[in-house]
């Protein structure tokens, strides 16, 4: 599918409203291992690796592509595996997105310097670009 610019970049300022929409805290992005569920909204069984903070603005928008403005590292890892999906939560806990996790040069809309997590070591997202089908 491919959608003109327009309403590619009306699509994305939605997304970014919903993400920051809410008051209870600010959105958070979640680290799993494994690969993203079929459905949202169902229970996760893969083992949660890091939680990562996004600013309460969230992104900005440009021609469809949602870059992220600062996202605050996780200090410490909860355990180690092998990073495989991420989801974005609002500021109310909302799970909204599902996106693909990878090193740096990888296709992942989140990437990391290394996907391969280690418990109390720091995690650090390198780059956070979603793309609204173009």
């Amino acid at each position: 599918m491919k959608l003109a610019t327009a309403l590619r970049s009306a699509i994305a300022q939605i997304i970014i409203d919903k993400l920051a929409a809410g008051t209870t805290s600010s959105p958070m992005i979640e680290v799993y291992t494994g690969i993203i569920p079929e459905s949202m909204g169902v229970a996760i069984s893969d083992t949660l690796l890091a939680e990562l903070t996004m600013s309460n603005t969230v992104a900005t928008e440009s021609s469809g592509a949602i870059t992220f403005d600062v996202i605050i590292d996780d200090p410490s890892a909860n355990t180690n595996g092998t990073a495989g999906w991420a989801r974005l939560l609002d500021r109310d806990g909302t799970e909204l997105i599902y996106v693909t996790v990878s090193e740096i040069a990888g296709t992942g809309e989140l990437q990391f310097s290394s996907i391969n997590f280690q418990t109390g070591s720091p995690v650090t997202v390198s780059s956070a670009v979603l793309t609204v089908g173009g």
